[in-house]
């Protein structure tokens, strides 16, 4: 299943990888940062929420559909407004049922010409198949993806607006929409084999948008608009990006936010931050919904996951959080 605790194979590679424990600002705990005072752009709920129904209104987003085209090109139009640079990568996946998909990575850059970079990131495409609909008939039924999906990409793109007009010094910013991430095989198939996840992330840690590129770190941001939002230090984050972890829920406490990133370690889960923390060197943290239940929310991969699954305010709380982390490692205009 999606998600849930990793197989044997995971858990013994969590068990022999080195935490990364660099010092300095770039990936080492909060020293001392007051985040009450660290200045970041305005973050609009608004705008966000705006952003995760414009989605919506193409309809699914299921690679090699005319709404997973459409939605494709408005992304990419929207990022070339705000970032220096945008880049679609191409490529085909193969599915848990042998069929061939097309897909498409999309990466967009703040300051590409800058030496360190931040990776922020989430998946676009919307599951194909509603396994976890609460009526049978409806298991083959696409999801509308609002939270799952729709909600990541909101998040990156309303930072992608405000952080272009107070971009953070000293380091570049890329904005990573992985696709194909949604398409494993559904519970009905009787098929289990992790890596039908997560196929842009494989395809980009070992065909990178840039040859040898790497991050000091990364965020991804999954499933993150839900009406009570709650967030946990997951294994597979805490184990590859430990200091990261620390100033994130460092920053959301200071914030007044810890009743919402929960100071609670939680199992590994399979995400794109598991290939990327695996395979490319460089830490990512997993700020995904965990609601402490059988299921990350309510609506998970079913199709009622629609934009009454989602609220502006979460959405807003996660990325303060996370800018509130990254300016506090690269103040704007210093």
């Amino acid at each position: 299943m999606k998600r849930l605790a990793l197989i044997a194979a995971c858990l013994l590679v969590l068990a022999g990888c080195k935490h990364k424990t660099e010092g300095g600002a770039d990936t080492g705990s909060a020293n001392a940062i007051d985040y009450t005072q660290v200045a970041v752009p305005r973050f609009s709920a608004d705008s966000a929420y705006a952003y995760v129904e414009r989605q919506l209104s193409f309809g699914n987003r299921i690679p090699g559909s005319k709404g997973w085209q459409q939605c494709a090109l408005w992304i990419e139009r929207q990022m070339g407004r705000w970032c220096d640079t945008v880049m679609v990568q191409d490529f085909q996946a193969t599915l848990w049922d042998q069929r061939t998909v097309p897909g498409k990575n999309i990466v967009a850059s703040l300051r590409p010409e800058a030496e360190k970079r931040i990776l922020l990131a989430a998946h676009w495409d919307s599951r194909s198949w509603a396994d976890h609909d609460r009526n049978d008939d409806l298991h083959r039924s696409p999801v509308p993806g609002a939270n799952d999906g729709a909600s990541g990409v909101a998040v990156l793109m309303e930072m992608a607006r405000t952080m272009s007009q107070m971009p953070p010094e000293g380091v570049g910013v890329d904005f990573l929409f992985f696709d194909v991430e949604d398409q494993g095989a559904p519970e009905w198939s009787d098929v289990y084999d992790e890596d039908t996840w997560c196929k842009g992330s494989q395809h980009w840690v070992r065909q990178r948008h840039v040859p040898f590129y790497t991050a000091v770190y990364g965020i991804l941001f999954d499933m993150v608009g839900t009406q009570q939002p709650r967030f946990t230090r997951e294994q597979i984050s805490r184990n590859y990006a430990p200091g990261l972890v620390d100033k994130l829920w460092s920053a959301a406490k200071a914030l007044g936010y810890g009743n919402i990133f929960v100071d609670l370690n939680t199992d590994p889960i399979l995400d794109d931050h598991y290939y990327v923390n695996r395979l490319s060197g460089i830490p990512m943290v997993d700020i995904v919904q965990n609601s402490g239940t059988t299921s990350f929310f309510e609506h998970w991969h079913t199709t009622t996951d629609d934009l009454q699954a989602v609220s502006g305010e979460s959405l807003r709380i996660v990325a303060e959080v996370a800018m509130k982390t990254l300016y506090g490692d690269y103040p704007a205009g210093k």
